[in-house]
């Protein structure tokens, strides 16, 4: 049976989570991977609008088993908030498993990422502030702590101990900041265990128990392939790996397993915070009306509430994505927010000085500077919302939709023609 990864194909906020939800019926396990509550998932059903930061997209099936795995780090006290909303309204968490490899974020983490953030100045990265890049970095340090130390009082004493006393010398001497409290901390997190106790395992066992049974398996990423350590556009990106290869890395499946590689793709572009976005539209009534202010689906962040960078398809980064992650099938979402525009440009390779640029340069200051190359389509001036079926959208929607796939080098899967789940409409069969 199929094992899918579900990945954004620019720089988050492609609906993930709107197309996770709608797929988990198709399958029995869905796994949240990597990231953090940095990361926002806006899912609309029947039962409701909901924002999940942490909790895997198919929680709102009581027959799937959900998963936070070892790749994601995690804030307890708002994974704790979380289920405690879900389960207020009606929506079952019994089935939700957290890896006890999953670190943890502590409250250094995030003071040391607001203070770094503010010390940058002019250089701000644009961080949640949610001390996500700290925590990351006390993982590759060797020195963080993990969700499964939450559930022994002594080693969390121990090892709480150990690094706090680094972390408040860090703290007080460079940030001038009041050292916290071994005792107030201890206290606190293991609160956290005891409240986790249900929660926390060894997610491996399960996990691969589901593949001997070969059941049908969803992996969902967090932000989008662009903002990848190693692949995005460095600095402004985030510190987990939500490419393909993170989908493995972080839920301990091997990459020979993979089915499928899912790249979910706004009609558009958007980018919450700092760095290069070369078909950005500043101020002017095409970037109003794609940020479709007042209306529930604005253009506004889950997790942050900023309001989002707004641009053209840039297909020269959609196409180094699809490279990148190896990615066979193309999503398009929030396709009827382009309904009322005359003309729609695609960004079909960028311009520095004579050269023609085929591929995103490494240094964001040259990409800063790149002029990017537009091809322009005919709009359909005509509302989708209520289309139901592909071959009964406009034809010059479906003309631009199958431009998109042609140039990402994917065949098409899904269009999403609004927030609900009957607005998804199936083209191929993705799993």
């Amino acid at each position: 049976m199929p094992i899918v990864a579900v990945i954004g194909g620019q720089w988050g906020d492609e609906g993930k989570g709107h197309i996770v939800d709608y797929l988990a019926s198709r399958s029995q396990m869905v796994i949240r991977y990597g990231g953090g509550n940095n990361a926002g998932h806006t899912v609309t059903n029947e039962q409701g609008v909901f924002k999940l930061h942490l909790i895997p997209s198919g929680i709102f099936d009581p027959t799937i088993i959900n998963v936070i795995a070892h790749g994601v780090v995690i804030d307890p006290g708002v994974l704790i908030e979380e289920i405690q909303s879900l389960e207020a309204k009606g929506i079952s968490t019994s089935r939700l498993f957290v890896s006890d490899r999953a670190h943890v974020i502590m409250p250094y983490h995030v003071m040391q990422d607001q203070l770094q953030e503010q010390a940058r100045g002019d250089g701000k990265i644009g961080t949640t502030g949610r001390g996500i890049g700290p925590a990351y970095a006390d993982k590759v340090e060797r020195v963080g702590l993990r969700a499964g130390d939450l559930l022994h009082e002594e080693l969390l004493l121990e090892r709480l101990r150990a690094v706090l006393e680094e972390k408040n010398r860090v703290l007080n001497r460079i940030y001038g900041v009041k050292p916290i409290s071994l005792h107030d901390a201890y206290l606190r997190f293991l609160n956290y265990g005891h409240q986790l106790t249900n929660y926390v395992t060894d997610v491996h066992a399960v996990i691969h128990r589901a593949l001997e049974k070969d059941v049908p398996v969803l992996l969902e990423g967090a932000q989008g392939a662009l903002l990848d350590i190693d692949h995005g556009t460095y600095p402004y990106v985030t510190s987990s790996l939500p490419g393909a290869a993170g989908a493995c890395q972080g839920a301990g499946i091997g990459p020979t397993r993979l089915s499928s590689v899912i790249g979910v793709f706004k009609a558009y572009v958007t980018r919450v915070g700092e760095g290069p976005f070369p078909t950005e539209i500043h101020d002017s009534p095409d970037a109003d009306m794609l940020r479709q202010i007042g209306k529930p689906w604005a253009e506004v962040g889950t997790t942050t509430g900023r309001l989002r960078r707004v641009g053209w398809f840039d297909a020269v980064m959609a196409r180094y994505a699809a490279e990148v992650n190896g990615i066979d099938t193309v999503v398009i979402t929030k396709l009827d927010v382009l309904d009322e525009f005359q003309r729609i440009k695609i960004c079909v390779g960028y311009k520095r000085h004579d050269e023609l640029l085929e591929y995103p340069p490494m240094s964001t200051a040259l990409l800063n500077k790149v002029e990017p190359v537009y091809e322009e389509m005919p709009g359909w001036n005509t509302p989708t919302s209520e289309v139901r079926e592909f071959h009964h959208l406009p034809e010059e929607a479906q003309s631009y939709v199958a431009r998109l796939c042609q140039l990402v080098g994917a065949r098409l899967g899904i269009v999403s023609v609004g927030p609900e789940r009957d607005q998804i409409i199936m083209v191929n069969d993705v799993l």
